[in-house]
């Protein structure tokens, strides 16, 4: 792995975990799923990305090695997050960033776009952009609830991992579901808090911001003729692009070819 600047950064939010490489070109901020860490992008930051972009990874708020949340009903719900995020992306001074969200953290990533705030692109897997119905965005229950489960028992949370990463999924990445704080999954799906979210099919439909949306063809979790269907504004190169021999996490089930996708999605924006 290239060599990364690891530090615990305080937000009001709480202490977040970031890590990030050395390279001095664009910045690319990457942020993971529901229940995971920032470790699920060490391919990327194995890769040959890092010799010409910065990588920022970090773990979201009572994840991986940060924090749990100070006020818990006011940082997990989907805007919290959004909100915790920009503030450490300001904290760290970055600014005008391309934003890469995995599932939940290209939900996040989505909502941080609402903000009005400059970003130079947008690339999300893992993400259907939903409106009001969010059950049209995914193939039923393939995590059979446990995405919005409290305290995950080991069982649970191999199970978890195992449908979220397949053949990919690691002892790292289970102890990063079993980590999770048990409020987090309960307080995101909060009947009373899941409507404060943005219409994030509104906001990908009118961005003027270049939007990757690169999925594994294999997915069983999201809808993806749904997420082809979304009258994106501003789409890479018109299209969804599907990467065959993967599922929910392509860039682990088949990391050539997502990191394939990055450089060419950062070499067109730099060209712009």
């Amino acid at each position: 792995m290239a060599d990364t600047i690891v530090r615990n950064v305080q937000t009001s939010h709480g202490t977040i975990a970031t890590e990030m490489t050395a390279a001095k070109g664009q910045d690319v901020v990457l942020i993971h799923g529901n229940s995971s860490c920032r470790a699920v992008f060490n391919k990327q930051l194995q890769s040959e990305l890092v010799e010409d972009y910065r990588l920022i990874t970090f773990d979201l708020p009572g994840h991986g090695d940060s924090g749990d949340a100070i006020d818990k009903q006011r940082t997990y719900p989907l805007p919290g997050l959004a909100e915790a995020s920009l503030e450490l992306l300001e904290t760290l001074d970055v600014q005008n960033p391309v934003l890469l969200g995995w599932s939940l953290g290209g939900h996040v990533a989505i909502e941080m776009l609402s903000r009005g705030k400059p970003f130079r692109g947008l690339f999300i897997s893992g993400t259907p952009p939903v409106g009001a119905d969010i059950s049209e965005g995914f193939r039923g229950t393939p995590l059979k609830g446990l995405a919005a489960t409290g305290s995950f028992t080991p069982e649970q949370a191999g199970v978890f991992v195992d449908r979220v990463f397949g053949s990919e999924a690691t002892h790292q990445l289970l102890k990063a579901a079993i980590r999770t704080d048990r409020d987090f999954r309960t307080t995101l799906f909060s009947q009373a808090r899941i409507g404060d979210k943005s219409n994030q099919r509104q906001i990908v439909s009118s961005t003027k911001t270049m939007t990757a949306v690169v999925n594994g063809g294999a997915d069983l979790i999201v809808n993806l003729d749904y997420v082809d269907a979304v009258p994106y504004s501003n789409l890479w190169r018109g299209s969804c692009i599907r990467i065959p021999g993967a599922g929910h996490a392509p860039f682990l089930q088949n990391s050539n070819a997502f990191n394939g996708c990055l450089r060419e999605f950062l070499h067109d924006i730099e060209n712009a």
